[in-house]
């Protein structure tokens, strides 16, 4: 059969799991797909892509369409580094003001209005731009970012935009729920799995050792990623060490708490299980 369609968040969040395929050392060959996370949805969905790392949010309204890749996710327990609320107020005085939401997110924008109900208690109104801050906050009091815009942003801020409060949703999760945040799950298409169990394990395996590759060569990583943004080696190191990639069953548990919770703020439809590739799911 042809490659393997495998998409690729565009951010450093997945690069210590696609060094290596970026690097050529692993198989089953893959055709590496490269997009923000909305764009990926997007495609997988249309079925153009075989295995993605879907926001968590988009499998939470299309359980049918995909099993979970078992062991991997993108989450933080605790901080995330990448995925902030910038703006001009603290988010208690966020009541009745506009915030902007980046058209590059899905599970980020649910997280946030999820928090903003269920512990800043304010009820701001949205509206959605490209994930620029200076135009988020030229039109609203304040603007979500996530990945590398943000991991920029923030820093941006910290040095030189005192005024500005940043706000870190992983780390608000973690205060609300005590929790892990899980925003993004690899996923297999369920008609693939079922047509081609074999190139499906085979991929399965792949990722996992991806991911210990990257791992073990933390340092070429943290070059690549340095070359690719140009952020300090040093923003870098410390974003690596809060960004997760594990799936184990606290993860597991926290992502069905934001299920919950998403359910509960009437973001989404239903209360969802985990279907997880090789589980039986009867």
């Amino acid at each position: 059969m042809k490659s393997i369609r495998l998409g690729q968040v565009d951010y450093l969040n997945c690069l210590p799991v696609y060094y290596a395929f970026e690097q050529g050392r692993l198989d089953p060959p893959v055709e590496l797909v490269k997009g923000p996370p909305t764009r990926l949805n997007e495609r997988f969905l249309r079925g153009e892509l075989e295995v993605t790392p879907l926001s968590s949010i988009e499998y939470a309204r299309h359980p049918d369409r995909c099993l979970i890749v078992p062991g991997l996710s993108i989450s933080s327990n605790g901080r995330v580094g990448s995925i902030f609320l910038i703006s001009k107020v603290p988010a208690t005085e966020l009541d009745g003001r506009k915030v902007c939401l980046p058209d590059t997110s899905a599970t980020s924008v649910v997280l946030l209005k999820v928090l903003f109900e269920h512990y800043y208690h304010v009820e701001a109104t949205f509206e959605t731009t490209a994930p620029a801050l200076d135009l988020m906050l030229s039109q609203g009091d304040a603007g979500l970012l996530i990945g590398d815009e943000a991991i920029a942003a923030g820093l941006e801020v910290r040095r030189n935009r005192p005024e500005l409060t940043v706000l870190d949703l992983g780390e608000a999760w973690k205060s609300l729920t005590g929790e892990p945040m899980v925003f993004a799950l690899w996923v297999i298409r369920r008609d693939f799995a079922a047509e081609h169990p074999e190139e499906t394990a085979a991929l399965t395996d792949a990722l996992h050792r991806a991911r210990e590759i990257g791992r073990a060569e933390q340092a070429a990583v943290l070059e690549a990623a340095r070359r690719r943004t140009g952020l300090p080696r040093n923003v870098i190191e410390e974003y690596f060490e809060l960004i997760r990639h594990d799936f184990g069953p606290v993860y597991q548990q926290g992502l069905l708490t934001f299920f919950d919770y998403a359910y509960k703020t009437g973001l989404i439809e239903e209360r969802v299980r985990l279907a997880v590739w090789g589980d039986r799911l009867d």
